[in-house]
């Protein structure tokens, strides 16, 4: 959506109308948009944690250094012991006026229920973007911050296309999730490797800041690109996805899409319990386990004529030239996963004709075989009819009925693997 049409939106004009590129403000205009009273903004120019200037106004950096006060002093840490750390040159909040931190919100003048009346986004959805960004659910009379406002123009935008809600709420969590995890993994390397270090070689906490701050603005663009391109990268795998699917079911239905003589099989191998136990040990702990799950599948998955082809975070897509060997390395791999001690994993197989573009494979076996994956329960290998018939021994298949899976179009027989006696 271009600019011009973005502030065609009811969101759009409210940003436009709201927004303004003020960079100074009187005391009250400070509190309102820091989310706090006037009281405590005096108090705060009283300790000389924020200074006004000789015409009595406060900057927008002001109102980033009221907020962070703020926060300090709901984690218990005194303002008086701030202002007094700032008074002898302890530390410094100037840094706060640099252009990087223009990204820290202020809240805007509009509350969530304003805005549920002036667009067309349920307010229950509204609210959800609050918490995509990190922070808890709030009321409907809470104000809404900037960056909040943007993201409601795209919102708006995705509802007038004809987006269900519910989509588009998962879409908001999903979003969330995913940028909180690399948000936290940059604010861990950021402490581990730039401050600790600065301040080993002897500097104060406020040398360090100072220096750490200087090279924020680059190291932070740097790695915006990098997640921008990454980004970009994967949605070509989606895109292309989709636009190979498409174009399968239209040869399909117009009677020129041949099947292989020798078909291959694809395979979803997920760690059940994997995020929880992310969440619970955190990442270091699912990184070791990946690790162990990793020499697992590759040893495994290439004594039977497989290989790895990407890891997905809780799990692993696998190709192999014959479904059957495929069954034993799936049997193989998920006794072992359990004989280590890890959390179970859940298998998904098929076999039909796959697409191979840059060391990836695409079709509709794929997307089969990974909603087979998400329908399999702990320590159960779930395959297709198309699996059965192309196993020569070694497995054990017992039916399970007909089932419907989302996404996949059509009835499926599945059937669950175990080891042959």
């Amino acid at each position: 959506m271009a600019p011009h049409d973005a502030l065609r939106c009811s969101a759009g004009l409210l940003i436009r109308d709201t927004l303004e590129g003020v960079s100074e403000y009187r005391t009250q205009e400070v509190a309102r948009r820091a989310g706090v009273d006037v009281a405590y903004v005096a108090r705060l120019v009283e300790l000389g944690v924020v200074t006004p200037d000789a015409q009595d106004r406060l900057s927008v950096g002001d109102v980033r250094r009221v907020r962070l006060a703020q926060t300090l002093d709901r984690a218990g840490v005194p303002l008086e012991g701030i202002g007094a750390a700032i008074r002898s040159g302890a530390i410094s909040l100037a840094f706060l006026e640099q252009p990087f931190y223009e990204r820290f919100a202020s809240l805007s003048s509009v509350t969530f229920k304003d805005l549920a009346q002036k667009t067309s986004i349920p307010i229950d959805l509204l609210m959800v973007i609050r918490e995509a960004i990190g922070f808890a659910q709030p009321q409907p009379e809470d104000a809404i911050r900037e960056d909040e406002l943007r993201i409601a123009v795209v919102i708006e935008r995705l509802l007038a296309t004809g987006s269900r809600v519910v989509v588009v709420e998962r879409l908001l969590r999903v979003w969330g999730e995913s940028l909180r995890r690399i948000a936290e993994m940059e604010g861990d390397w950021w402490r581990s490797e730039v401050e600790m270090p600065l301040l080993a070689s002897g500097m104060s906490e406020r040398e360090m800041m100072e220096a750490a701050n200087r090279l924020s603005p680059e190291l932070s663009a740097l790695q915006e690109k990098a997640v921008l391109e990454i980004y970009h990268a994967q949605h070509e795998h989606a895109a292309t996805k989709n636009i190979i699917e498409d174009i399968e079911s239209a040869l399909a239905k117009a009677g020129v899409y041949s099947r292989l003589d020798r078909t291959p099989a694809v395979c979803f191998l997920d760690v059940t319990g994997y995020t929880r136990l992310t969440e619970e040990r955190g990442d270091a702990a699912a990184a070791d386990l990946a690790a162990q799950l990793g020499r697992m599948v590759q040893r495994t998955s290439t004594l039977h004529g497989g290989k790895p082809v990407k890891w997905l975070g809780d799990g692993v897509m696998l190709y192999f030239r014959d479904p059957g060997p495929a069954v034993l390395a799936a049997l193989q791999i998920v006794r072992d996963v359990a004989g280590a001690g890890l959390p179970a994993a859940h298998v998904g197989l098929h076999a039909g004709p796959v697409l191979f573009q840059e060391g990836d494979y695409f079709g509709r076996t794929v997307n089969v075989a990974a909603r087979i994956a998400d329908y399999a329960r702990a320590g159960e290998i779930l395959v297709t009819q198309e699996v059965v018939d192309a196993s020569r021994g070694g497995a054990v298949f017992a039916p399970i009925g007909p089932v419907e899976l989302k996404g996949v179009s059509g009835i499926l027989e599945l059937y669950s693997a175990r080891e042959g006696t």
